[in-house]
Order: structure tokens, then sequence, then C-alpha cells
């Protein structure tokens, strides 16, 4: 695994923890950042992944309300739902890798973590999410 997925992986990780169980980005992200699994330049690109998530939730959210329409926002399974904001923060609001690499992400991601219907679900949603992008 390269050390740009780690870092989506410990983001992924964290922004779980803050949204399940309510925890601080910092000391949720300080034992990751710790352990030396990351170079300094993915440790910077984890916690932006994360920081960015957690300003533009609010903004997050309404992609997803918007365009998983069928399943109300605390009905969707925290994987899932996470992946989503990961994969949505970089698409429509980090705009520093191309769209293609942050739904691919998005989908290994989902493969690795989320349910057997997650990697389906999370493309399409970002599919649809994808068609907002002017890149």
């Amino acid at each position: 695994m390269g050390l740009r997925r780690k870092a989506r992986v410990i983001a992924l990780q964290v922004l779980y923890e803050v949204d399940s169980v309510g925890h601080d980005m910092e000391r949720a992200l300080a034992p990751f950042l710790a352990d030396g699994r990351l170079n300094e330049e993915n440790a910077v690109f984890a916690r932006v992944l994360v920081s960015g998530v957690l300003k533009g939730k609010d903004k997050i959210d309404q992609y997803i309300k918007k365009f998983a329409t069928a399943w109300p926002l605390e009905q969707i399974p925290v994987v899932d739902r996470n992946i989503l904001r990961l994969a949505i923060f970089e698409i429509l609001l980090d705009n520093s890798v191309p769209i293609k690499v942050a739904i691919n992400e998005a989908v290994e991601l989902a493969k690795l973590f989320g349910s057997d219907n997650s990697p389906k679900f999370v493309n399409g949603v970002l599919g649809s999410v994808s068609r907002l992008a002017s890149r």
C-alpha cells in the first residue's frame, strides 16, 4: 500500500473515531502520527484531509444528502459516510488530486472497510458528485 493511501486510511480511521465516539481530532490523530507509519509529507496530507473534512463537514453532508437521497445521512453506515466525506472533500473542496483518483481511492477504501455493497454505493454517489466539479 502506498503512503498516500496509508494517509487516507489513517484519515478515514480518525474521521470514523471522531464521528462515532466524538473524540477530538488531535486526540484521535496523534497515535497514528506518532507510530511512524507515515513520512512527514504524508502525515501532513493525513492532517489536511481530516481537518478539511471536519471544517467542511456541513457543506459536504449537504452533498451526501443531495446525491444519496434514498438514505438519511444518519442511516448511512459510519464507514461509508466518512469515505464519502473524505472523497467529496478531495473532489469539491481540496482540488489537489484528479477526480478519478479520489473516486478510485474511495472505492478501494470501501472495499477494505465497508460492506459488500459499499463500493457500488460509494462509486454511485461520487459519480454524481463528480459532475459538480469543474476540472
